[in-house]
C-alpha cells in the first residue's frame, strides 16, 4: 500500500496511516457512521430472534452491542481495516431455529448453543494463530475473488430489498414482487432516488444522508397516518420510544450461561453443532473480508489481503466474548461495504462504528427505530457498486474459472448464504481442475478447503436424513 510498505499502521505518527491510504478523519468518521447505521438493525433483530429460545431480550441486546464493539475495536486497532463486526445474520437463525428449537435439546437448548459458540470461537483463535484461515483468504484464485465480491453485491441487494418489502416470499415462485402500495416500498425507492442524485453530484456522505432522509420521511409518514405500525406483521414504529426505559439492562440472565454437561453426554451431536457454526462463520467471514477489501482496493498487487490473520482474529475473539456475554456468533458484516463506499479505508472507520455500538446501549430506542426500509437504499446501492467486480471475472477462459465463478455469484442470493456461494464455487473449481487435467493449478490450501466442503455436504445430508 502506498506510504505503508509493510501494510502496518504501527510506528507511524498517524496511527491509522490515513494519508498512506488516501483518506482523512472526516471521511473515516462519515464512513464509520454509515457502516453502523447500515448494520444497526442487528441490535433490534438479534435480541428479538434469540428471545424465542427463552433468552432475556434486554440482556441479549447489551451482549450484542458490547461484543460488536469489542470485536470492531480489535479489527480497527489491530488489523487497521474498515470492517465492523456483530452477531451474524444466518448464524443467529441457525442458533435459534435449528439448534434451540428443532433439535429437541430441552429447556437448556440456548445454553448448549452458547457453549457451542464458545468452543467455535476458541477453535478459531487457534486456527487464526496458525494462519490457517489467513491461508484460505489468500489462497482463493483471483477469478473467484472477483466473483465472490459480485455475489455479495447481489446478496446484499437482496437483503435490502427484503428489508423494505420490495421482494417477498412467494409459495408458487419462491420470491415475488412486494406490495407497491406499501409505504416501506415507496419510501425505499424514494431513498434510492435521493441517494442516486446525491451520488451524481458527488455529495460527501451520500449513503448516510440517504439513510437519515428515508428514516425521517418514515417518521413523517407514520405521524400522517400513512405508515401503519403493525408489530405482529413485523412493521415497527419509526419513532423512538423510551417507555419502560432502562439505560443499561442487566447481563446477568445470559452472562456465562454455559452447559458443559451436554458436551460430555452427547459429544458427537455437540461436534456436529459446532462444525456447522464453524463452517458458516469461516466462509462468511472470508467472503466478507475478500469482498469488502476488493471494493476498497485493499488487496495487494498479488490479490492477497495484508494482515488477514489479524482481521480474522478479531471475529474469533469477538465470538468468544459474545458467547460469554450471551449472544450468537460474531462475524464480519458485509454492510461494512457501505462505509467503504463512502471512502472508509482504515481502522478508524471501524473504531467509529465500535464507539457507536457502545453509544447505542443507553440510546437503543433511537437506533432500533431505524427500520429496514431506511437502510434498504444504501444496501441496494452498495450492491450495485460491488457488482461492478463482475466485469473483472473471466467467463470465456478456463471452464473451472467460469463455472466456479458463476456458482459463487448466483448461489449466494439464491440460497441466502455467502458461505454456500463460496462452497459451491470453490468446490466446483477444484473438481473441474482435477477432471480437466489441471491439477497443478490447485494449491494445497484449495485441496484442504475442498475436503472441508465435502465434509460439510455430508453433515448437511445427515441432518436432512435425520
Amino acid at each position: 500500500m502506498a506510504g505503508n510498505k509493510n501494510g502496518s499502521a504501527l510506528g507511524k505518527k498517524d496511527f491509522f496511516d490515513l494519508a498512506g491510504h488516501g483518506t482523512n478523519v472526516k471521511t473515516e468518521v462519515i464512513a464509520g457512521i454509515t457502516t453502523f447505521l447500515a448494520m444497526a438493525y442487528i441490535l433490534a433483530v438479534n435480541p428479538s430472534m434469540l428471545k424465542e429460545t427463552g433468552m432475556d431480550q434486554n440482556a441479549v441486546f447489551v451482549a450484542t452491542a458490547l461484543s460488536a464493539a469489542l470485536a470492531t475495536f480489535i479489527m480497527g486497532f489491530l488489523a487497521n481495516y474498515p470492517v465492523a463486526l456483530a452477531s451474524g445474520m444466518g448464524l443467529n437463525a441457525y442458533f435459534t431455529y435449528t439448534v434451540c428449537l428443532s433439535m429437541g435439546l430441552g429447556e437448556n437448548a440456548w445454553k448448549i448453543a452458547l457453549t457451542a459458540v464458545l468452543v467455535e470461537g476458541l477453535i478459531f483463535i487457534v486456527l487464526s494463530s496458525f494462519k490457517f484461515r489467513e491461508k484460505i483468504v489468500n489462497g482463493i484464485p483471483a477469478n473467484l475473488k472477483y466473483a465472490i465480491t459480485a455475489g455479495i453485491g447481489l446478496f446484499i441487494t437482496l437483503i435490502g430489498c427484503k428489508g423494505a418489502g420490495i421482494v417477498v416470499s412467494n409459495s408458487s415462485t419462491l420470491v415475488g414482487l412486494g406490495d407497491f402500495a406499501s409505504p416501506t416500498v415507496i419510501l425505499a425507492f424514494i431513498g434510492l432516488i435521493v441517494l442516486g442524485v446525491l451520488h451524481h453530484f458527488r455529495v460527501k456522505g451520500a449513503i448516510l444522508i440517504s439513510i437519515l432522509v428515508t428514516w425521517v420521511l418514515g417518521i413523517v409518514a407514520e405521524l400522517g397516518g400513512w405508515y401503519q405500525v403493525n408489530v405482529e406483521a413485523g412493521v415497527f414504529s419509526n419513532i423512538p420510544s423510551f417507555s419502560n426505559y432502562t439505560p443499561f439492562p442487566s447481563l446477568a440472565p445470559t452472562f456465562f450461561q454455559f452447559d458443559f454437561g451436554y458436551v460430555t453426554e452427547n459429544f458427537m451431536n455437540f461436534i456436529i453443532i459446532v462444525f456447522a457454526f464453524l463452517f458458516v462463520d469461516l466462509f462468511d467471514t472470508v467472503g466478507t473480508l475478500v469482498g469488502v477489501a476488493a471494493k476498497g482496493n485493499l488487496l495487494d498487487k498479488d490479490g492477497k489481503l495484508p494482515r488477514a490473520g489479524k482481521a480474522l482474529m478479531a471475529d474469533a475473539i469477538g465470538t468468544v466474548a459474545g458467547a460469554c456475554l450471551g449472544t450468537s456468533t460474531v462475524t464480519s458484516f458485509v454492510e461494512s461495504s457501505a462505509g467503504v463506499s463512502e471512502g472508509g479505508r482504515t481502522g478508524l472507520t471501524a473504531v467509529v462504528a465500535g464507539v457507536l455500538f457502545l453509544v447505542a446501549i443507553p440510546l437503543y430506542p433511537i437506533f432500533t427505530a431505524i427500520q429496514g426500509f431506511a437502510t434498504a437504499p444504501a444496501l441496494i446501492f452498495v450492491g450495485l457498486l460491488m457488482m461492478t467486480s463482475v466485469l473483472k471475472v473471466k467467463f470465456d477462459g478456463d471452464i473451472a474459472d467460469a463455472i466456479g465463478a458463476f456458482l459463487a455469484i448466483f448461489m449466494m442470493p439464491f440460497t441466502y448464504s455467502i458461505a454456500n456461494g463460496i462452497m459451491f464455487g470453490m468446490l466446483a473449481w477444484v473438481i473441474l481442475k482435477l477432471l480437466t487435467g489441471k491439477a497443478k493449478d490447485i494449491s494445497p490450501i484449495m485441496y484442504g478447503v475442498g475436503i472441508l466442503f465435502v465434509i460439510r455436504i455430508i453433515t448437511l445430508v445427515r441432518h436432512v436424513a435425520s
